[in-house]
């Protein structure tokens, strides 16, 4: 089966999983998934599955990417935060939807992977720094939207919330255990934030700081060995 027909019914199985935001769906079928991967995974780029990347992330499943970026709700006129670079999927999928991007990635090497990659397929309003996520990006608050690839403990970090403007939406995955989290949607009002849970999934946690040892972080991780810590949509 061609990679087109594979991307053909991985939109098909995401429409019926629920996701029915067609801007979603365009933006999932204009991004080349293949082009984020290691070239020995292509076959499985249209597989609603997780695949390893370097510093032992992973790109995530599309299930996932789908449901979080329509559970944000963004337009066209919407600066977008994103905490967690990884390959640059989910940034390059945000950028067919608002005006801007902008992505903070702990992994140094993935962050200049993921930078070459955007610049090769000619995305243009993607900005990115290695930095702290869990301190956003001061500098260019407020954002209309922010997500965070994840998982927080128990809340998201303040100066997220801080950095959102009023009626922006922060989606971010929350929970202590692994078995048992949860995608929130938290909305700032005008006092205070009103906060949904939305689907139980499994994430890396949330860290402080840049990352360091990135020569012994970029060893190939082994591709089964995710199925505890990446996360992934629950039935």
């Amino acid at each position: 089966m061609s990679l087109l027909a594979r991307k053909i019914r991985l939109i098909m199985k995401l429409r019926k999983a629920g996701i029915t935001d067609t801007a979603v769906l365009g933006a999932i079928e204009r991004v080349p998934r293949e082009a984020f991967i290691p070239p020995m995974f292509h076959d499985q780029a249209y597989e609603d599955i997780a695949l390893p990347i370097d510093c032992g992330q992973t790109i995530s499943q599309p299930l996932v990417v789908a449901s979080m970026t329509q559970a944000l709700k963004v337009n066209d006129r919407h600066k977008v935060l994103e905490i967690g670079t990884g390959s640059g999927y989910q940034a390059a999928i945000l950028s067919k939807l608002c005006r801007r991007v902008y992505s903070i990635e702990r992994h140094r090497p993935l962050l200049q992977t993921a930078e070459r990659r955007l610049t090769d397929l000619r995305v243009r309003n993607i900005t990115c720094k290695a930095a702290d996520g869990m301190k956003g990006w001061i500098e260019q608050a407020p954002f209309d939207r922010v997500i965070v690839t994840a998982a927080a403990a128990t809340e998201p970090p303040e100066a997220l919330l801080e950095q959102l403007s009023v009626g922006g939406i922060l989606i971010i995955p929350m929970g202590r255990d692994k078995a048992n989290q949860f995608i929130y949607r938290i909305t700032r009002q005008e006092e205070g934030y009103a906060c949904e849970q939305l689907m139980p999934v499994r994430f890396v946690p949330l860290l402080p700081d840049i990352a360091r040892n990135p020569t012994a972080q970029q060893e190939q991780a082994d591709p089964y060995s995710f199925a505890a810590d990446s996360f992934a949509f629950q039935n």
